[in-house]
C-alpha cells in the first residue's frame, strides 16, 4: 500500500502548504490598500496618464485591466510550462527522475493499492468533473448571476480540456510502458487529470468561496491543491504518466484557472475592487475642477 500512503502524504503536505498562505498572510487575500493623497496629487499632476489608467481599471470592462494581468499571468505559466517541457526534450532537471518514479510505482504497486487509487484519480475525470460543475454553478447562482457563472465555468472546464488536448496532440508524448494499471487515451503530456482537476478545482473552489470568511476560503483553497496534487500522485502510481506529465498539466491546469478567473474578475468575482477603489478616487480628486477621469469609448 505504498502507493496509497504516499498519495495522502502529498495529499496533506500540499494541503497545509497552499492553507498557511491563505490564512495567516492577509496580504495574500485583498488587495492593496491605495493612499488616497498620493493619487490624488498624481492625477493633478498627469491628467492625460489618469484618464488612460482610470479606463484601463475600469472593472466592469471585460477588456481592461483582468485581460491585461491576465496575459501577465499567462506569460509567467507558459515560461514554467515550457521549462517543464524542455526539460523532457533536452532529458535534464526534473525529467531524470521520470523513469525512477515510473519504476518505484511499478515495483511497489499492489492490488489494494491499485484498486484505491483506481477510484481516487476518477475526482480528475471528466464524468466526475462535469456533473460537480453543474452542481457548484446550481449551488452558487444563489449569490451570484446565474449567466455570469455558467459562463465563467464553460470557460474553465472546457477551455481546459481543449488546452489540453491540442498540446497532447503537438507534443505527442509516448506514455510509460512499465506497467499500465488503468485505462488512458491520446499521448502522455500533459496529464489530462492533473490539468483537469488543478483548473476545475481552484475554479469550483473561488465560487463557492465567494463573501465567505477567509478561513472558509483558505480551506476551499487548500483542498482544491491538495486533491489536485493527489490525483496527479495517483497517475504516475498508475503507470499512465510521467512525473513531469503531471507537473506540466498542473501548472497548465492552474495557469488556465488564472486567465478565466481574472478575465471575469470585475464582472463576476470582484477581483478588480482595488482598481474600482483607485477609479472612484481618481474621479473624486478631479471634480472639484469639473474634469472627468473616464475615458469614453475605451472598452
Amino acid at each position: 500500500m505504498i502507493p496509497v500512503y504516499v498519495t495522502a502524504l502529498v495529499i496533506v503536505v500540499a494541503g497545509l502548504l497552499s492553507f498557511l498562505p491563505f490564512r495567516y498572510w492577509p496580504a495574500l487575500r485583498f488587495g492593496p490598500r491605495l493612499d488616497e493623497g498620493k493619487i490624488r496629487n498624481q492625477v493633478r499632476k498627469h491628467p492625460e496618464l489618469a484618464a488612460l489608467v482610470s479606463a484601463r481599471l475600469d472593472p466592469s470592462a471585460l477588456t481592461g485591466l483582468a485581460l491585461t494581468i491576465a496575459a501577465a499571468v499567462a506569460v509567467v505559466g507558459a515560461v514554467f510550462f515550457g521549462l517543464v517541457f524542455f526539460m523532457i526534450r533536452r532529458h535534464f532537471g526534473i525529467a531524470d527522475l521520470d523513469v525512477s518514479a515510473a519504476r518505484f510505482a511499478a515495483r511497489h504497486a499492489t492490488h489494494g493499492s491499485t484498486t484505491v487509487l483506481r477510484m481516487f484519480t476518477q475526482l480528475g475525470g471528466a464524468v466526475v468533473l462535469v456533473p460537480l460543475a453543474v452542481v457548484v454553478w446550481l449551488a452558487v447562482g444563489r449569490r451570484r448571476s446565474l449567466k455570469a457563472s455558467f459562463a465563467f465555468l464553460v470557460l474553465a472546464v472546457g477551455g481546459q480540456f481543449a488546452v489540453a488536448d491540442l498540446v497532447k496532440w503537438i507534443v505527442d508524448r509516448a506514455r510509460p510502458n512499465f506497467d499500465r494499471l488503468t485505462g488512458f487515451s491520446g499521448p502522455s503530456f500533459p496529464s489530462g487529470h492533473a490539468t483537469a482537476s488543478a483548473c476545475c478545482l481552484a475554479a469550483f473552489a473561488l465560487l463557492a468561496g465567494v463573501g465567505r470568511s477567509p478561513r472558509v476560503q483558505a480551506v476551499l483553497a487548500s483542498v482544491a491543491v491538495a486533491l489536485a496534487a493527489g490525483i496527479s500522485c495517483s497517475r504516475v502510481f498508475l503507470g499512465v504518466h510521467w512525473l513531469t506529465d503531471v507537473i506540466g498539466g498542473l501548472l497548465l491546469g492552474w495557469t488556465w484557472f488564472a486567465l478565466c478567473s481574472i478575465a471575469f474578475g470585475g464582472r463576476l468575482l470582484d477581483f478588480a475592487h482595488p482598481a474600482e477603489e483607485l477609479e472612484q478616487t481618481a474621479e473624486r480628486s478631479r471634480a472639484p475642477s469639473g474634469g472627468h477621469l473616464r475615458a469614453e469609448g475605451v472598452r
